[in-house]
C-alpha cells in the first residue's frame, strides 16, 4: 500500500474526481477526510465505503472559499484522524458565460471558490507539513488554464491562477521537503457531464482534439494523484502534469 498511514484532506470529495481519489487514497493505506458542500448523503456513503475498506474518514461540510471553514476542516483532521500529512485540493466550480456578459458575481464567485479555496486550505495545512517537514500538496487545475475556453474566462483564469501558486508554493515548502504538485485534467466523464444536455456535444468537441480516443474517468486522475502523494514521487515538484488523452496537444 504506498501511502499507508497517511491521513489525508481531500476538498470536495463527495462526487466525481474527489470521490475517485478519496476511495484510491483509501485502497492504498491511508485516512481520508473528505469535505463536501451541499452533497451531505454522498459525502457520508463515501465515507462508510473507506470505512468498509478498513480506513479511518470523516465527512465535513464546508464552504471552502470560508478562511475559517477552512481552518476548521484541518483541525478536526488532525483531532480525528490523528494527524495530517496529504492535501489534495479538488473543490471547484464553474459559472460560465462571455466577458461582456458576465456579472462581477459570476466573476467573484468562482475566484473565491476555485483559486482563494485553493489558499484557504494551504495557508492552514503548510505550517502543519511545515513543522513535520514532510507533505504532498495536490491542486486539481485544468488544461483551460493553459490554454483559456470560450465563455469560461472566469474559470479559466482561475485554473490559470492554480497553476501559477503551484510553482510558487513548491519554490516556498521544498526547503521543508514538500512536494507540490498539480494535475490538470481535459475532459472527465463526471456525473455533471452526464446530466449535461450538450453531453454529446461536448464529447465529440473534445473526442475531435484527443490522441487516445477515450474520454477520461475519475480513476485517472485518482491514479495519477496516488503516484504524485506516494514516495515514487519524492523527486517531482512544481509540475503540472496533464491528464487528457492528449486533449492539449
Amino acid at each position: 500500500m504506498l501511502l499507508k498511514n497517511k491521513k489525508v484532506i481531500v476538498t470536495g470529495g463527495s462526487q466525481g474526481i474527489g470521490t475517485a481519489i478519496s476511495l484510491e487514497f483509501a485502497k492504498n493505506g491511508a485516512d481520508v477526510c473528505l469535505t463536501y458542500r451541499k452533497h451531505k448523503k454522498e459525502a457520508k456513503k463515501i465515507a462508510e465505503q473507506i470505512k468498509n475498506i478498513g480506513q479511518k474518514a470523516i465527512a465535513i461540510q464546508c464552504d471552502i472559499s470560508s478562511f475559517t471553514e477552512a481552518e476548521a476542516v484541518v483541525k478536526e483532521t488532525i483531532s480525528e484522524l490523528g494527524g495530517l500529512d496529504i492535501l489534495v485540493n479538488n473543490a471547484g466550480m464553474n459559472w460560465d458565460g462571455v466577458s461582456w456578459k458576465m456579472t462581477e458575481e459570476q466573476w467573484d464567485r468562482v475566484i473565491e471558490v476555485n483559486l482563494k479555496g485553493y489558499f484557504n486550505f494551504v495557508r492552514h495545512s503548510a505550517p502543519i507539513l511545515k513543522e513535520k517537514k514532510s507533505g504532498k500538496i495536490i491542486n486539481i487545475t485544468s488544461i483551460n488554464g493553459l490554454r483559456g475556453k470560450f465563455g469560461q474566462s472566469n474559470y479559466s483564469a482561475s485554473k490559470a491562477g492554480i497553476i501559477g501558486y503551484t510553482k510558487a508554493l513548491a519554490k516556498e515548502l521544498g526547503a521543508f521537503n514538500i512536494n507540490v504538485n498539480a494535475l490538470a485534467p481535459g475532459l472527465i466523464e463526471t456525473a455533471m457531464l452526464k446530466e449535461s444536455e450538450a453531453r454529446d456535444k461536448i464529447i465529440d468537441m473534445a473526442m475531435a482534439e484527443m490522441v487516445l480516443k477515450r474520454i477520461g474517468q475519475p480513476e485517472d486522475l485518482a491514479n495519477a494523484a496516488v503516484f504524485l502523494a506516494s514516495d515514487m514521487a519524492k523527486h517531482i515538484t512544481g509540475e503540472i502534469i496533464k491528464v487528457d488523452g492528449g486533449q492539449y496537444i
